[in-house]
């Protein structure tokens, strides 16, 4: 144990409460403490980044929603009206939404992160959805959308996305990344029936199968969307600038998978938001060997997660700054 971890465990044991009383509260502080390396942290300008991005295997029916509704939700995004908004109003974070390859053009003028690689990835029961070469763009744009937002001030980021059939994606990172049956991997994404589900799964055994890939970036390249491979460059960045990582639901878990397999130490800067009713993100926690802040049975998206888990995470930051130690408030101590 080093100096600073055996002091971080005494001022949360010192606190005027029984040792543990505050359950996760207790582990989330150590760790935003050790992950900014002081007895003090503080969550300076919380920021979600939403990353956008359309998928051709969208015309292969995996999702009931066509895939314009992608650009409509940015639109959504960047005037105030979906859920993300909402609860980033309420609970104090920003949002930054990230055009990483959406099938659409936007005017310039938006509030919006332009940071298009292509518009839109290829169907990958005919072709991989990019090349590398590509992948490895958005990947360096995610490294330059979050090393802007850093040096913005912000030190804590939230991980969203946005991209009709992306649930496929992320279901068939999962599958390559984990080794889990596909049928563990899929779910019912943007609301698909139980037919639509079967169909969904025979049409991503049928891509999953048809190339033999190991390495993490041929397999981002092949099977991921362009706003994934872009969250996992903005998740690597953020740990190297030593920030905060706020992971939302199943996407952004694959994402983060993903950069788990490029940085293996990533996990110690990461906290995972909430555990989504989408099929499969319970056992990629579980093959993580990571617990959620919370269990809400929600499966937006968005980073609506890490919008509804930001007060707990900044509760636990607070109470390790402003509860008053024994000593501090004169109350005896436990004997023992």
């Amino acid at each position: 144990m080093t100096a600073l971890e055996d002091s971080l465990r005494n001022k949360i044991d010192r606190k005027t409460k029984p040792p543990g009383s505050l359950g996760r509260l207790e582990d989330i502080a150590f760790k935003i403490g050790m992950i900014q390396q002081t007895l003090t942290p503080e969550l300076r300008y919380p920021t979600v980044l939403i990353f956008a991005g359309d998928h051709g295997l969208t015309e292969e029916g995996v999702s009931p929603y066509p895939r314009e509704v992608t650009g409509q939700m940015v639109m959504n995004f960047l005037e105030g009206g979906a859920a993300i908004n909402v609860f980033c109003r309420h609970n104090g974070l920003k949002i930054r939404v990230v055009d990483a390859g959406v099938d659409y053009d936007f005017p310039e003028e938006l509030d919006l992160v332009h940071a298009k690689v292509e518009h839109g990835t290829r169907n990958v029961l005919k072709e991989p959805a990019m090349s590398t070469e590509t992948c490895i763009r958005a990947l360096d744009k995610g490294r330059e959308v979050l090393g802007d937002v850093e040096r913005g001030g912000c030190n804590v980021v939230g991980f969203g996305e946005m991209g009709i059939g992306n649930t496929s994606s992320a279901a068939l990172l999962m599958h390559k990344f984990t080794g889990f049956p596909m049928e563990k991997c899929v779910g019912r994404g943007t609301g698909l029936d139980d037919a639509g589900v079967r169909h969904k799964t025979d049409i991503l055994k049928q891509a999953a199968d048809k190339y033999s890939v190991s390495d993490p970036l041929e397999i981002m390249a092949v099977f991921g969307g362009l706003e994934i491979a872009m969250m996992t460059g903005a998740m690597l960045e953020a740990k190297a600038r030593k920030l905060t990582l706020l992971v939302d639901g199943f996407i952004s878990t694959a994402a983060l998978a993903a950069a788990h397999h490029m940085d293996g130490s990533i996990m110690d800067n990461t906290i995972f938001c909430h555990a989504s009713d989408e099929s499969g993100h319970r056992l990629m926690l579980k093959h993580l060997h990571v617990k959620p802040v919370m269990d809400m049975g929600m499966r937006l998206g968005e980073g609506t997660g890490v919008a509804v888990a930001f007060p707990v995470i900044r509760a636990a930051v607070g109470f390790l700054n402003e509860m008053a130690s024994f000593d501090e408030a004169g109350v005896a101590d436990r004997d023992c």
